[in-house]
């Protein structure tokens, strides 16, 4: 069984917005920094946000200003606010824990959530 479970996602048009969540084991949620990760057609993973289990946010370029990480402790749930979206934020959008010292992830991956940018 996976450790996390990502929903949220769906068909938007440009401009539109969605909020992804994340639900998470209790016993890693509190330990380690969660990153939201994407998979677009033909490419790598790559990791968009982050936040560590003190709230410090990272953000890749092409999300600033627009994405908002964030978490909730007591529901062990992390949240990404995503506005203004993109058609090339299109992808497979997933969750998991890092080790800050390599960004190597730590878990296995759940299934995902899909997001469509689409006029």
């Amino acid at each position: 069984q996976g450790q996390f479970v990502e929903s949220g996602g769906g068909s938007v048009q440009p401009g539109g917005s969605l909020r992804l969540s994340c639900a998470a084991s209790r016993r890693i949620f509190s330990l380690y920094p969660m990153g939201w990760y994407r998979q677009a057609p033909g490419k790598q993973r790559e990791q968009v946000a982050s936040i560590t289990n003190v709230g410090t946010t990272n953000y890749v370029d092409s999300v600033k200003g627009r994405f908002t990480i964030s978490r909730d402790n007591a529901k062990t749930t992390t949240y990404l606010q995503m506005n203004r979206l993109k058609p090339e934020d299109t992808a497979v959008y997933y969750c998991n824990i890092f080790r800050p010292a390599d960004g190597s992830v730590m878990a296995s991956w759940g299934q995902g959530t899909q997001v469509t940018v689409s006029s």
